[in-house]
Order: structure tokens, then sequence, then C-alpha cells
């Protein structure tokens, strides 16, 4: 659900302040300990605390009427991937709780304040559970900052909560209506208007399934005029059940959120106006949902993409880089974008390349791969750039069709990359970049600032590179 903890500011902690926490680090500053009334030295040594990023140390305080909690906090190095750290264990241990007061440390506040909400975040159903702290209060921070933090965490949890919203409730139709409710023009391509059109791709997948496909446009234009124009293209599948390239059913438990590239897209451009962003982004969802029927395309299928290009269909479970296709290429040729970055849950082979910590991105431009790296770096969605193995072209050829949506046999393997050269093909020679976010879209841990399920992975470094440029 979105995340129900507010965030504030004020310049001092609230002398009724019952469970508030102060920042330390191996190099303490005694003065905390005069403001506490406490022996904090002596605690921290009882302890054998160190200061590290996380390490909380809880101490009960004499308040009227009851008895209050401070914790101490540490905060390691100072470093942002420090005090995010710190931040999430914080509102971990502050749960249930009303109010959670928090002396910020020094150094990258907006970071902090970040962390310590999307670690409030959760996805139930019903009443389930101890819900987060309520309130965080943030002494002596500066208001900004924190205010850029709660905007960017309700557009992580956004992408969230679309993404963990089960397949019984959304399809392609439901994820048009939440595109239109965050105040940027929305254009829809209903199933009549993508066949008039040419959108090949995103009929075929869809096609097996009683929820016609769409396909969704948002428009966010700065109030000042624009030097640049960004198209932003994700994956919105539904659910994918692999289609007649049926999957196991273990493989589909995660499948509603298939569709987190698209979630993420929708959340950005929600989100562009409050923080100011200076150029002008377009979003794209290519949005079906990919079931098997007397209706669905099969193995050996060939279909016509927007643009005329065609494509011999060998796995229907490599659906997400044909909905992709169709966006691209609509992309390239209607909308002159400067740029263009997909994002996707594209292929399990991402996941044994990178793990599920880091994301990757292929990318025709070094300089527009650099920016999203960076970017990532910043803001905490890490991301390394992967090859276009140019010699794995070869993996698409077909005797029938333009391209193949698989490799024919295993002469190449390297799914990911191969996927990234088909995905290259439509986006013209425009700069473009690819963001295989399979592995780190899903969580399988409630730790840190991830909650089990969706990730939201992508709204960060997307938001970072976009506003910060």
């Amino acid at each position: 659900m979105p995340i129900e903890t507010t965030a504030s500011v004020v310049a001092e902690v609230p002398d009724d302040a019952e469970f508030f926490a102060v920042p330390y680090a191996s190099d303490f500053n005694p003065a905390h300990a005069v403001e506490l009334h406490l022996p904090v030295p002596d605690l921290l040594a009882h302890y054998e605390a160190k200061g590290e990023a996380g390490e909380i140390v809880e101490v009960p305080v004499a308040r009227a009427g009851g008895v209050g909690r401070v914790l101490l906090y540490g905060v390691g190095d100072g470093s942002p991937r420090a005090l995010r750290k710190a931040a999430a264990a914080l509102t971990r241990r502050a749960k249930g709780r009303d109010t959670l007061t928090v002396v910020t440390p020094g150094g990258d506040q907006a970071a902090f304040a970040e962390a310590a909400l999307l670690a409030a975040y959760s996805f139930k159903i019903g009443d389930a559970g101890k819900k987060a702290v309520r309130a965080l209060v943030f002494v002596g921070a500066d208001e900004e900052q924190v205010r850029r933090a709660q905007t960017v965490a309700q557009a992580v949890a956004l992408a969230r909560d679309l993404a963990n919203t089960p397949s019984s409730v959304k399809n392609p139709a439901w994820l048009a209506e939440r595109a239109a409710e965050h105040g940027v023009p929305v254009r829809v391509w209903d199933e009549e208007r993508l066949r008039a059109d040419g959108f090949g791709g995103i009929l075929a997948v869809g096609q097996g399934s009683a929820s016609p496909p769409r396909l969704i446009q948002l428009s966010y234009t700065p109030a000042e005029p624009a030097e640049r124009h960004v198209v932003l293209v994700g994956k919105g599948i539904t659910f994918d059940s692999g289609g007649l390239s049926l999957k196991p059913t273990e493989n589909m438990k995660t499948q509603k959120t298939d569709m987190a590239g698209g979630a993420v897209v929708i959340a950005v451009l929600g989100a562009l106006a409050a923080l100011g962003a200076p150029v002008r982004v377009t979003g794209l969802i290519a949005a079906a949902e990919n079931m098997p029927s007397g209706t669905a395309q099969r193995p050996s299928d060939v279909i016509k993409h927007y643009g005329g290009r065609t494509v011999e269909v060998l796995n229907t479970d490599a659906e997400g880089r044909l909905v992709l296709a169709d966006a691209l290429a609509y992309a390239d040729a209607a909308l002159d974008p400067d740029a263009v970055v997909d994002i996707a849950t594209l292929t399990g082979a991402i996941t044994v390349a990178l793990g599920r910590n880091v994301g990757a991105v292929y990318s025709s431009d070094d300089v527009l791969a650099k920016q999203l790296v960076a970017a990532g770096e910043a803001a905490d969605d890490r991301l390394w750039r992967m090859p276009l193995i140019e010699d794995y072209a070869a993996a698409l050829e077909s005797s029938i069709a333009d391209l193949s949506n698989v490799e024919a046999g295993s002469t190449y393997g390297a799914g990911s990359i191969t996927a990234a050269l088909f995905l290259r093909e439509f986006a013209g020679r425009r700069p473009w970049a690819h963001l295989d976010v399979a592995g780190v879209g899903r969580s399988t841990v409630d730790e840190g600032t991830l909650s089990k399920g969706a990730t939201g992975f992508g709204v960060r470094v997307l938001l970072e590179w976009l506003t910060r440029a």
C-alpha cells in the first residue's frame, strides 16, 4: 500500500518525545550526552557498540507518566550508503510506534530520509501484521531535502504497489486507468487502435488473453522550455504464464510483477513535476497479458511490428521484447526523442550474471551509459554496464523473417545480451539504453529498504538522471 508514514522537520527534539533517536559514530561527540542527560560513552562501551551503520542501542529513560526510549544509532562512515542502512534500521525498530523523532546526522539527508520512508513500506491485503511507524520527525534536517526524499519514496511505493497488485485485479485496461490518475496527459491505444496503427507485437502477445492489450502514453512538459526530450519505455506484462511456451508453476508465482518496468515509468512520470524536472519526458507502457488459449500466438508464428519489421516467434515466453519492440519503434518513428531508455524484467539470464542487487544497463551510447551508471550509484539503484557483443547478433537470424525473438539453437547463450541486441534493432540510431531489472525488480526478503515483493527498482535512478542533469 502507499507509504502511510509521514515525514516532517523540526528545529529541536520536542519535550514530549517518547521515542527518539540520536546518531553516534566511533568518534562520538559528548555534546549529545549533555542533551540526553545520559552517560552515553559508558552505555556504548557497555554494549560494545562500534558505531557501525545499522547498529542500535536502545536505552529506557524516565518520562512524565511512563518510560520513553532513546535509540543511539550508528552511522558508520557517514556515506550515503551507510546513512541509508542506518535510517532503514531505525524505521524497522520503530514499527508499531506512533512517532519516531530522529536527530538527523550530517551528510546526505535526502538519502537518509528516503531510506527511512522506504523501510516503512508494506503491501498487505487486509489488516494483518504490525503497521509501520505512523510519523517520522526529523530534527535539524534540511526541509527541501526531506521533501524531495518523500516525493521519491512515494514514487517508489507507487511502483511497488502497481507491481504487487494481484493479477486477479490488474490487467492492461486496469493499468491504463491507474496511469491516468497522476496528473499528466494520457493517451491509450485499445485493441482496435493497436490493430489500425500496426502494433503487431503487442497484439500478438495479448491475443491469447481475455483481457485485451493496451499501449499507454504519458507526457510530462516542464514549466520552462526544455532542451531535451527523453522517452521512457516500460514492459507492462500484467501476468506472464509464458503463453503456449508455458512456464513451470513455481516460475509463475512471481509473474504478477512482470509489469514492474511499466510501473516504474508510471511512477516516474507522476513525480517529475513535483521534483521540477527540466527535461520533457514521454512515457510508453506496452501492456499485455501473456496467456495460453486457443487464440494465443504459437511458436513459429511470424508477426509484423510497428514500422514493418517481421519477427519469427520461436518462444512465446520471450514476450517482453515483442511488446517493447513495438513501443521502441513507435518512439523512434513518431516521437523524435534525444534519448530512449527502456526498462523491463526481461531475462532470467541477467539474474545469473548480476544477482539480485545490481541491475544491468546496455547502451548504444557511451555518454548515456555513464550518466545512468552514475545516477544509479547516487540514487542507490546500482547499475552495471553490460556489453552488446556484435558477434552474438547472429543468434537472432531467421530464415523466414527479419529476426527471430530468441536463438534457434544453443550456440551463443548469453540470453540477456541477445535480448538487448534484439531491442536495439527497433530503437533506431538515436542514443538508447536498456535496463534489464529481472534480478533486482523483486525481493525475497524484508530487509533494509526492501520488502518482499516488488522493489520499484528503476524509479530512483531515472528520477536522479532526469532531475539532476
